[in-house]
């Protein structure tokens, strides 16, 4: 079955589960408000994370460094912005662990670790033989 598509199903299946629960022990309208809740603070939360890596960034260009760590982390930010916005307590969570910058920094680097490593490596070579050519030149050459 196709990867995406199981998210598609999958992730709101799980969240409309976890509402129900949730929902189930502190009513309909205190997890309507705690899911509003979530999604306000952690777009408060990821803006501030989010200028936080752009000043890191820049101070990293003034340092002729390539921001690597700032970019990936900025994308980071932008997943876990998305994911507070959607609906539901799984998102959220994983929302709030990408804001937290030691989770962000464990995975960022966990990621830029294995872009990193050498691969096997292809043969990128052609076969061939060298022949070398006398100056002298016949006359049947011409």
């Amino acid at each position: 079955m196709n990867t995406i598509l199981l998210f598609l199903i999958g992730i709101p299946a799980i969240e409309i589960f976890v509402m129900i629960k949730i929902g189930e022990n502190i009513g309909a309208f205190n997890t309507i408000s705690l899911i509003f809740l979530t999604a306000i603070v952690g777009i408060y939360f990821a803006k501030m994370q989010g200028l936080n890596v752009l000043r890191s960034g820049i101070y990293n260009l003034y340092k002729n460094e390539i921001p690597l760590f700032e970019m990936m982390s900025g994308a980071s930010i932008a997943l876990a912005a998305c994911l507070l916005i959607f609906p539901g307590f799984v998102t959220d969570t994983i929302g709030f662990l990408l804001l937290i910058p030691l989770t962000r920094k464990i995975l960022v680097k966990s990621f830029i670790k294995k872009q990193n490593t050498p691969k096997a490596k292809a043969d990128n070579y052609i076969e061939g033989e060298v022949i070398e050519k006398n100056d002298k030149r016949d006359k049947n050459d011409i």
